[in-house]
């Protein structure tokens, strides 16, 4: 391995630069990351819809589906948040990381129960699973894209 020298303390202190000389955070997320996780998203969660509208089943069991949906998408991005707070030495109490935790599981579980049970061919349960997989990590992506964004913002002010 080299070992690498310098002439003075300027040197060692490079900033990242783009092509008009604004500092450059390498800890950003690209806008083609930011595009794919926010397109993830919509594609996971209307992909699920579509579905669900389109379903055979009566309508209290695709309430019950849509429902699964939404808890799965808020249990993950507040498992997200607290996960990150903690990281960043914000307070955050054990019931509610704890809850976040197992809301999470609970809503994955109940989809699989509800799948597992349901009249439904193979191929439409794994579409299903799918794109509510696909949706959940999607939103956390999302999530955090919109959280290091406004975080970049605020360190600016």
């Amino acid at each position: 391995m080299e070992q690498q020298t310098f002439k003075n303390s300027e040197e060692k202190t490079t900033k990242f630069t783009t092509t008009n000389n604004e500092e450059q955070n390498p800890f950003k997320p690209t806008p083609a990351f930011i595009g794919a996780s926010w397109a993830a998203l919509g594609i996971g969660m209307i992909a699920y819809c579509v579905g669900l509208w389109n379903a055979s089943m009566e309508l209290n069991e695709k309430g019950y589906y849509f429902t699964i949906l939404l808890f799965g998408l808020f249990s993950v991005v507040s498992v997200q948040k607290a996960v990150r707070d903690k990281m960043e030495g914000i307070p955050v109490t054990e019931i509610y990381y704890g809850i976040s935790w197992f809301t999470t599981i609970a809503a994955i579980a109940l989809l699989v129960v509800g799948l597992w049970n349901a009249d439904m061919e193979l191929s439409e349960k794994g579409f299903y699973g799918m794109s509510f997989t696909l949706s959940l990590f999607a939103s956390v992506a999302a999530q955090k894209n919109t959280r290091d964004l406004h975080g970049l913002k605020n360190q600016k002010a």
